[in-house]
C-alpha cells in the first residue's frame, strides 16, 4: 500500500483524525516532538538487550508491535509536518542532497 498513497493523503488522514477529537491544543511543536521521541524510544525498547544475531528473530516475532511503533512515529511526523507546513518530500530530498555532499559514496 506504500506505493498507493501519497504523503499528503496520509497527512489528511491524521489531520481528520485529530480534528474529530479536537486535539489541536495538545499538539504544539514541543508536544509533537516529545511524542515522536517517546514513540521512537518504544521502538528501541523492543530491541533492548537483544544481540545483533537475534535482531532478525525479534523482527519476526514482534512484527506487529514494531509496526505499531513505526505507525505511531509516522503519526507524529505527519502531524507535525501537516500542522506546521513542512513538505516532507522536499525536506527529505534536501536533506539527502546535503548528505551526499557530506558523505560522498566510496569510490
Amino acid at each position: 500500500m506504500d506505493s498507493e498513497i501519497k504523503i499528503e493523503e496520509l497527512k489528511k488522514l491524521v489531520r481528520d483524525f485529530c480534528e474529530a477529537r479536537d486535539w489541536d491544543s495538545f499538539h504544539t511543536p514541543k508536544d509533537l516532538a516529545i511524542g515522536l521521541v517517546t514513540e521512537g524510544s518504544e521502538l528501541l525498547e523492543i530491541f533492548r538487550f537483544v544481540k545483533e544475531s537475534d535482531e532478525a528473530m525479534v523482527i519476526q516475532e514482534k512484527r506487529e508491535a514494531i509496526a505499531d511503533e513505526l505507525a505511531d512515529s509516522l503519526f507524529f511526523i505527519l502531524r507535525f509536518a501537516g500542522r506546521f507546513g513542512f513538505d516532507l518530500s522536499d525536506s527529505l530530498a534536501g536533506k539527502l542532497e546535503k548528505n551526499v555532499k557530506r558523505y560522498p559514496p566510496k569510490r
